[in-house]
């Protein structure tokens, strides 16, 4: 075995065997970074799930080192040189310090989006016109993450080079070093293949997001198993808006989803709308969405929202449909979430849809929508053309750039004075939106504010107090306006945020926003807890406008007070699976069956009953499954 190429053989296992060394590394830092949301109760638990984790692992390892396995590998006669082995070693440490890239982000991403970073996040960023100063600000907030992948890789090349392959110019035994090799090759490959499948077996298909949910109890165990890379090449390129092969009828569609709504509320002089889209704002921030939590120290800081629900329809056990902005914006806007993917950078997003906008449009109302970035960031002039508003009003309408913050967006309270000017000037009835900026990463505010509101224990608060001061502001210029006493305004927001008490850390309220409806003659008033979302909110403005015709909605009015209203429910999806709530069941489903059945109390999901199944739990699959067939057929059928 003179001519067997046992030194290049070991090297490679070894280089290899570093990868699976730094995935460890990362995902233990994914770990300390995300401690609180991830629960980890034990050292045990930890080892258990990494273990699992080294299946995913081992996919994205063997798909991002295949080329460079195959050049190691192939009998090419020159494996040995110098000049090649550096070659290899630029082709190793330009794919896999890529991949490891992607962990580093989920760091820090997973704060906010609470599921390992998908293909899908690309639908954020394509749109941002101002990329590189996002991404300074990135490095600068987050050195330590940059020092840490700095450190790593440095750490990454020094064990690299400890083992070298020796020169062997294997001028004799071609037909021992040609063999050899072909059997290395096909052995090697062979494992590769299982490896990125996942196993060996035909009758399986390769492993993906939703099989970490085999090995976990907790739901949010299923993130640290993945690993970020995995994630994205597992969604690469892959169609989710598809139909669902489930047997469910339309008579069964019609009777647990209702998709077609039709209110009687006909109203002589139809009301103005106001609509609040708050970037961020979770309902942890706001003491009258709280009452009820019994948070140990709990603090608000929101003083003026408070003190306007006192008059007001507040509705304190409401969902985001999304972890997204423009999730948020098809949510409200057009009633239509989004899941895997969003629907508004979806194949099918261009199409005629049915919408709040488009209904009041033909109501008569002058429809405008406000958003102080600069114009098209986020795809939210796109998609706001496609839902026909009359007007959109940017950073360009605003015209003054001294105001911009030098991240999102001009600051919310000059941009609400703008917004309010505007509406001074428009005819009524009149139907307007504002999706704020400054209550986002980097949580900062004006200058001549620091040091105004609490900083809290969490950067984001500071920010918080500050939109609630420019709410106030508005409202203040605004009641002396002939136009304020028949406006109707609602107050929301696209997704949660930074978490300060652990129960918002809990997996079904990492999704919990607040939904309130103020209206000056007192109308609506009140605390509602039945289960609320965003795609609510549509057929709400229909319903308090007074809008007497049919229409295609997915949501109920949360003020229809009819003896026969659908029954409340509230649906998003965590990264891997959908989360429906109905009654008191909350139900895990993974786009085929349910997994998990839940108290609807158990925000946590610690208790799985699915053991214990009763007819109750069927139906709610049953309304799972209804929803998620008519929502798919209507979009890829274009009959939005």
């Amino acid at each position: 075995m003179k001519y067997f190429r046992l030194n290049e053989y070991k090297a490679m296992i070894y280089r290899i065997s570093l990868v699976y060394l730094m995935y460890s590394f990362s995902r233990f830092l994914f770990f300390v970074y995300n401690y609180s949301l991830l629960e980890i109760d034990s050292l045990f638990e930890y080892f258990k799930l990494s273990y699992h984790g080294l299946a995913f692992d081992t996919t994205s390892i063997f798909y991002l080192n295949s080329l460079f396995v195959v050049l190691s590998i192939l009998p090419f006669w020159v494996n040995t040189n110098k000049t090649y082995q550096t070659f290899l070693f630029g082709i190793y440490f330009l794919t896999n310090l890529v991949g490891i890239a992607f962990n580093f982000v989920d760091l820090i991403y997973y704060k906010f989006n609470y599921n390992r970073t998908t293909i899908s996040e690309w639908a954020v960023i394509e749109n941002e016109n101002n990329l590189p100063a996002m991404f300074f600000r990135f490095m600068i907030g987050y050195w330590h993450v940059f020092l840490l992948f700095f450190l790593m890789s440095v750490f990454w090349i020094f064990l690299y080079r400890k083992v070298k392959v020796n020169y062997h110019p294997y001028s004799k035994g071609i037909f021992s070093y040609v063999s050899t090799s072909i059997f290395i090759f096909l052995l090697t490959a062979t494992i590769m293949v299982g490896g990125i499948r996942g196993d060996f077996k035909k009758s399986t298909r390769p492993i993906n997001l939703v099989d970490a949910n085999r090995y976990v109890n907790k739901i949010q165990h299923a993130d640290f198993v993945l690993n970020t890379p995995f994630a994205l090449l597992r969604t690469f390129n892959k169609k989710t808006f598809k139909k669902v092969p489930y047997d469910v009828s339309d008579l069964i569609i019609d009777s647990l989803v209702q998709p077609i709504k039709h209110y009687k509320n006909k109203l002589d002089v139809k009301p103005n709308i106001v609509l609040f889209i708050t970037e961020s704002y979770g309902r942890e921030y706001i003491g009258a969405f709280n009452q009820n939590t019994n948070i140990p120290g709990y603090r608000s800081y929101t003083p003026f929202l408070d003190s306007l629900a006192t008059n007001s329809l507040v509705f304190d056990n409401a969902f985001a449909n999304g972890r997204k902005s423009i999730h948020g914006m098809s949510s409200i806007l057009a009633g239509i979430p989004s899941f895997k993917d969003a629907f508004t950078s979806s194949p099918y997003a261009n199409q005629d849809i049915e919408s709040v906008v488009s209904v009041l449009n033909l109501e008569g109302y002058d429809t405008s929508f406000f958003h102080g970035a600069p114009n098209g960031s986020m795809g939210f002039l796109g998609f706001s053309n496609i839902l026909g508003f009359d007007h959109y009003y940017g950073k360009t309408e605003f015209g003054n750039d001294a105001l911009f913050d030098g991240y999102w967006g001009i600051w919310d309270l000059p941009f609400f004075q703008f917004m309010k000017e505007t509406i001074d000037t428009k005819n009524t009835p009149f139907f307007s939106t504002i999706f704020t900026v400054t209550s986002h990463e980097p949580y900062i505010v004006p200058d001549e504010f620091e040091g105004k509101f609490p900083k809290g224990t969490l950067p984001m608060h500071q920010c918080v107090g500050y939109t609630d001061f420019a709410f106030k502001q508005f409202f203040e210029s605004a009641k002396n306006e002939e136009w304020f006493d028949n406006t109707i305004f609602i107050i929301t927001a696209d997704h949660t945020n930074q978490v300060g008490y652990k129960e918002y850390y809990k997996p079904i309220n990492r999704y919990a926003i607040p939904i309130m409806i103020y209206s000056p003659d007192n109308k609506y008033t009140g605390l509602n807890s039945t289960l609320s979302q965003q795609i609510d909110i549509y057929p709400t403005i229909l319903d308090i406008v007074g809008y007497d015709k049919p229409f295609r909605s997915w949501g109920r009015s949360l003020v229809d007070e009819s003896l026969t209203p659908t029954i409340p429910f509230a649906m998003n999806f965590n990264g891997q699976n959908y989360q429906y709530s109905k009654g008191n069941i909350i139900c895990i489903f993974d786009g085929v069956k349910a997994i998990g059945f839940y108290d609807v109390n158990d925000l946590g999901l610690e208790t799985n009953l699915i053991s214990n199944r009763t007819k109750q739990m069927d139906d709610v699959e049953l309304s799972c499954k209804a929803f998620l067939k008519d929502y798919f057929d209507r979009i890829i059928d274009k009959n939005l």
